[in-house]
């Protein structure tokens, strides 16, 4: 059950774009509820379902920025919180559990948007979580998975067995990656691609690290080509 918490706020994020209003809800996630953020605009052509990244919430800047990004190509956010973040702890959910949040969150998230298409995916660990989860079973109604910095490997210790169950997800997967990422050698994430054939698309941001920071570029134009990447690979997704 989707419970909304009260008042809605309206999000001002500049331009002449209708802004969605900002609904907070709570849903049951399998461990507990958690919280999540519905950002949808009055025209949504989709609804990307975004998981957090391991050491910072649904609220991080970074994906306040996203979402705010994607509301200029029609496109919904719905962030949440795993349960961990929910409980104030710094140890991530293991994977069973953070698995578990995703799929009640992706239905959550349908019944909160009744017929919106949906994407998924996150930030880091919550985009290898998402896929951990559609690599056991389809997420219902997910159409295609965008990872924002696919977390290949730690800092220093190159490898790609975090991989290997991504040869279980059925839909398209766009892999939005930064040139200086050091949880993603592109060396090793290339072959990745290379061996997921026409369901992975990888799109990488030049000069940018794992948040997604580039030297002597405004953060506003690095999140707009992120959000663009995603509304174009959208589109594709769209046509099939």
């Amino acid at each position: 059950m989707v419970r909304g918490a009260g008042e809605a706020t309206a999000g001002r994020r500049g331009g002449h774009q209708r802004e969605p209003e900002q609904v907070a809800l709570t849903f049951e996630s399998g461990a507990g509820p958690v919280s999540a953020l519905l950002d949808l605009p009055p025209d949504a052509r989709w609804l990307y379902v975004v998981a957090h990244g391991a050491g910072a919430g649904m609220r991080h800047p970074f994906l306040e920025g996203i979402a705010g990004a994607l509301v200029g190509h029609r496109i919904g956010t719905f962030r949440y919180q795993f349960p961990y973040m929910e409980a104030g702890k710094r140890r991530t959910d293991t994977p069973k559990v953070a698995a578990a949040a995703v799929r009640a969150a992706v239905d959550a998230a349908a019944r909160a948007a009744p017929g919106v298409p949906l994407l998924a995916g996150g930030k880091s660990f919550g985009g290898r979580m998402t896929s951990t989860a559609a690599s056991e079973a389809p997420l219902h109604g997910v159409r295609g998975i965008a990872f924002l910095g696919f977390p290949l490997h730690a800092p220093g210790k190159p490898g790609d067995d975090r991989a290997a169950h991504l040869a279980g997800v059925t839909v398209p997967m766009l892999f939005l990656q930064g040139t200086r990422d050091d949880f993603a050698r592109l060396e090793l994430l290339k072959p990745v691609c290379e061996r997921l054939g026409e369901r992975a698309t990888l799109r990488l941001v030049d000069g940018a690290d794992h948040s997604f920071k580039v030297s002597r570029r405004p953060a506003a134009d690095v999140l707009n080509e992120v959000a663009g990447a995603i509304a174009a690979w959208a589109t594709r997704v769209a046509a099939g």
